[in-house]
């Protein structure tokens, strides 16, 4: 393929997510949510750190309680991924898109492209504005970006987010249904992922779910809960990103639109 078509089919895939609102409002809502919820935990904790146990004061993660929205904000940057995805197959899109853009991989690459640049740039945007407007109430128990392994841990939030938004194009891809990506992966990351992490049966597996791994980046303390530090962690998240895009990939040139 030339440059010129390459140029014309990012054009078009850049066309198709701004012109629907819901997208859009999706990716305002992440940032909304994850430095609002992130504000508020930290201001209480602020407020009432005296009252922590002291092992709870010792272990204290300052950077990490920025980022206590992300649990949900990272819920709207997986609907962003799903409706990228599915909304073409809702709307029966996808065979104009198939036929414009034969070659499949063409299509789905032009996709990530563009969609993974607008969650990227959405995840640094949230993660830094978390930092800095969490420790702006943590008051006397803040930190500061200069200190050993912040900086890593608000880059690496940046970079958790976008890649949770590219797991769920995967998972949409493969799925081919807007529905059943909704009623699949929301239940597992708002709830069922949590559980598995803290219920002694399952935790174990719970360790190397995608969040659960993700997230180990976000942190600068090391809680002695999870058996790998914060890039490794990182690192099995990409995984799991690289795993559903490939099963996404094979369900796209397996299957007709």
């Amino acid at each position: 393929m030339s440059a010129e078509n390459a140029r014309r089919v990012l054009l078009s895939e850049w066309t198709k997510i701004r012109s629907v609102r819901s997208t859009l409002w999706t990716l305002v809502t992440a940032i909304v949510v994850t430095v609002a919820l992130g504000m508020l935990i930290s201001g209480l904790i602020g407020h009432n750190f005296d009252d922590l146990s002291p092992h709870e004061r010792m272990t204290f993660d300052p950077t990490f309680i920025s980022f206590a929205g992300t649990s949900l904000g990272q819920l709207a940057l997986i609907a962003f991924g799903i409706l990228v995805v599915s909304n073409e197959y809702s709307t029966g899109m996808i065979r104009a898109s198939l036929t414009a853009v034969p070659v499949r991989g063409v299509l789905m690459a032009a996709k990530l492209a563009v969609a993974a640049a607008l969650a990227l740039v959405v995840g640094m945007v949230t993660s830094f504005l978390a930092f800095f407007l969490g420790q702006s109430v943590l008051g006397e128990h803040s930190t500061d970006i200069g200190q050993p392994g912040v900086l890593r841990a608000v880059f690496g939030g940046g970079l958790y987010m976008g890649l949770i938004a590219l797991f769920a194009m995967g998972a949409a891809w493969t799925l081919r249904s807007p529905m059943l990506s909704f009623g699949i992966l929301i239940p597992f990351f708002f709830l069922i992922s949590g559980i598995l992490a803290n219920v002694p049966a399952t935790e174990k597996v719970g360790h190397y779910l995608p969040d659960q791994a993700g997230s180990r980046v976000m942190r600068v303390m090391d809680d002695g809960e999870q058996p790998y530090g914060p890039w490794a962690g990182l690192l099995i998240m990409t995984i799991w990103v690289v795993g559903a895009l490939l099963a996404g990939y094979a369900v796209l040139r397996k299957r007709d639109a």
